[in-house]
């Protein structure tokens, strides 16, 4: 298993080209945040818009708009419920991150099922949270695309069978290779102290992260930097590695004078970190 080192980031993140405009940097859309669990669709998309995309929708109850804009008046906002806005923006995304504070009821199925029907083989299709939960119950099958799953490892012994007691990377890159038979290209992201990333192209395991890290939220900012990247960095492996790395470095930084660290500062100091380390 390789490690996740900071020499990812000049590979991934680049200097902005001068005749570039908010298209080149593609379109993502957050699906989530029901009428309880609004802060987490907030919280993953504040990571997707400081992260770069260039256009982010956010697909969430309608309870949750007002919140929304508060905190981040970059995104745009659509209802969750609206089959025809869905019908219509759907298929214009890059990226759709789909399960942050979803919920597990018939509504938040129906939803899935819709998603898993409109995207198509050139997308990239982020599945979080409560998607995650919903795939594993009702044995969904998944979609043809370029799927990117982030469990955390409860969610990931419900997708693959794999105890959390048995999961190492050797069990781990099993049961990716089981989940990535049938799919055109498939990346595993199985979070916990030691992240461990699995693609098409090899194994890996991140050297950042910190306790403070250890607080409710962080999985959502974590979709949503993924999602970022994902939207406008070519190689998708490398910018899935590259977030994960990110996400854990500016927690690290931020640990070193705080006892906690809370899921929106990471968010806050992305722009800044990306700018530190990108390559002419």
């Amino acid at each position: 298993m390789k490690l996740i080192t900071a020499s990812i980031l000049p590979k991934v993140i680049r200097k902005r080209p001068v005749d570039s405009f908010k298209g080149t940097y593609g379109k993502v859309a957050l699906i989530g945040g029901n009428q309880n669990y609004g802060g987490a669709i907030i919280m993953s998309t504040l990571g997707t818009v400081s992260a770069g995309a260039g256009l982010t929708t956010t697909f969430t109850a309608p309870s949750n708009q007002s919140s929304l804009h508060a905190w981040i008046p970059e995104a745009m906002f659509a209802d969750y419920q609206d089959q025809t806005l869905l019908q219509q923006l759907l298929p214009t995304m890059t990226v759709i991150s789909l399960g942050s504070g979803l919920g597990t009821d018939q509504q938040a199925l129906e939803l899935i099922h819709t998603v898993f029907d409109l995207v198509t083989p050139h997308q990239t299709l982020l599945l979080d949270g409560s998607a995650l939960t919903l795939i594993a119950r009702d044995h969904l099958q998944l979609p043809s695309a370029n799927i990117i799953l982030t469990p955390h490892q409860m969610e990931w012994e419900r997708l693959t069978g794999v105890k959390l007691a048995e999961q190492n990377p050797e069990t781990n890159q099993r049961a990716y290779n089981q989940l990535a038979a049938n799919q055109p290209h498939l990346i595993a992201v199985v979070k916990s102290a030691q992240t461990e990333v699995f693609t098409p192209t090899g194994a890996f395991q991140n050297t950042t992260g910190t306790p403070a890290q250890a607080t409710g939220g962080m999985g959502d900012t974590l979709a949503g930097i993924v999602s970022g990247f994902a939207a406008q960095f070519a190689d998708l492996d490398a910018a899935v590695l590259a977030a994960v790395y990110t996400h854990s470095a500016v927690a690290d930084q931020l640990a070193q004078q705080q006892y906690v660290v809370l899921p929106h500062q990471i968010s806050a100091a992305l722009p800044r970190f990306m700018h530190e380390h990108q390559a002419e």
